[in-house]
């Protein structure tokens, strides 16, 4: 089965430019990057700030976050990710979504019709949960 992995930024970053799966630095970060990166699929970075990011893209710091967003411009932050998401996905028999319901909001119905299987293995899991849930599955 083909996967895709989608990982949403996190507020804590390096002070200067880097690839985007090496800028952004919190703890459940670098456990979400390594477990995606065990299962050798492909995956991309959800962004406030950029939206759709390839891991290998350099980005500089920013603070800006979906938390922090209302409804409307969240609802617009997702209608540009699913844009770049048109063109830059490849295909894949299920998706797994590593991010927070704000992130996930506007995207998983779209995400669903498009690929059918979608999971989101951390739903309603605290930091602490992920953290742990991170360090103890495997990727499937």
């Amino acid at each position: 089965m083909r996967r895709l992995y989608l990982v949403s930024c996190v507020s804590q970053k390096r002070p200067y430019a880097a690839p985007a799966q090496e800028l952004y630095i919190s703890p459940l970060f670098r456990k979400a990057r390594a477990y995606v990166l065990k299962s050798g699929s492909p995956w991309f970075i959800l962004s406030a700030e950029h939206g759709l990011v390839n891991p290998d893209t350099i980005l500089a710091p920013y603070e800006k976050t979906l938390n922090t967003m209302n409804a409307n411009d969240r609802r617009e932050w997702s209608r540009k990710v699913r844009t770049q998401m048109e063109t830059v996905l490849p295909e894949a028999d299920k998706v797994v979504l590593l991010a927070g319901k704000k992130y996930r909001e506007h995207l998983e119905p779209w995400l669903r019709s498009r690929y059918g299987i979608v999971r989101v293995p951390m739903e309603g899991l605290r930091i602490g949960k992920q953290l742990q849930w991170l360090s103890e599955n495997e990727p499937n």
